[in-house]
């Protein structure tokens, strides 16, 4: 795996050993990036189920101005600072040795412009916990125009809309798939009863 763009371009990264962690593709990462291109500059960046932390990586790289990696695997965090270790990465980051449903559940300070998750595609309810979280909780964990996406196997997508996130964009490669949430904001009330 390489750092595709940015600061740290063509810079190469660690994976995990073994199969409990899957990478995200440098194609399919850079499919996501030209897609996030936009946005990415100055965001607040939640990379969930970070592994190796190439994404969150490749999001400072391009110009993320913050990005809070979520990995409970201790493999995989070794990993995660070696390569941050060897990149000279030494600030714009925090990381959290938690699931991602229990770092979801904490309180936070200030709201993510864009939330990435990759659950192991084995771990299904892990989509469905993690999108309900964030849909349920969105005034608090994240920004108005913030974007979610989740990356899944491509015949196992998740569902259309998670409170307020909307699926926008579903796309394919490979096995893989990229599902693009936009959130749409708090639920509209229904008008109140004058006559009650």
């Amino acid at each position: 795996m390489r750092i595709i763009a940015g600061t740290y371009r063509g810079r190469a990264l660690q994976a995990p050993a073994g199969l409990a962690t899957r990478p995200t593709s440098d194609r399919l990462r850079e499919t996501l990036f030209n897609v996030l291109a936009p946005r990415i500059q100055g965001a607040i960046f939640l990379d969930l189920y970070s592994g190796s932390g190439a994404v969150g990586i490749e999001a400072l790289s391009r110009g993320a101005s913050r990005v809070t990696f979520v990995e409970r695997a201790r493999p995989a965090l070794s990993v995660l600072s070696a390569n941050l270790g060897r990149l000279g990465i030494s600030s714009g980051f925090r990381v959290h040795p938690i699931s991602a449903v229990g770092f979801l559940r904490r309180p936070h300070q200030e709201p993510f412009d864009i939330v990435f998750l990759d659950p192991p595609y084995d771990a299904q309810n892990e989509y469905e916990v993690c999108l309900t979280q964030l849909g349920a909780l969105s005034s608090q964990l994240l920004a108005p125009d913030a974007l979610v996406i989740a990356e899944h196997h491509h015949k196992e997508a998740p569902a259309d809309t998670y409170a307020t996130l909307q699926r926008t964009r579903l796309l394919k490669q490979g096995e893989a798939a990229l599902s693009f949430y936009s959130n749409q904001g708090p639920a509209p009330q229904p008008p109140k009863d004058p006559t009650k």
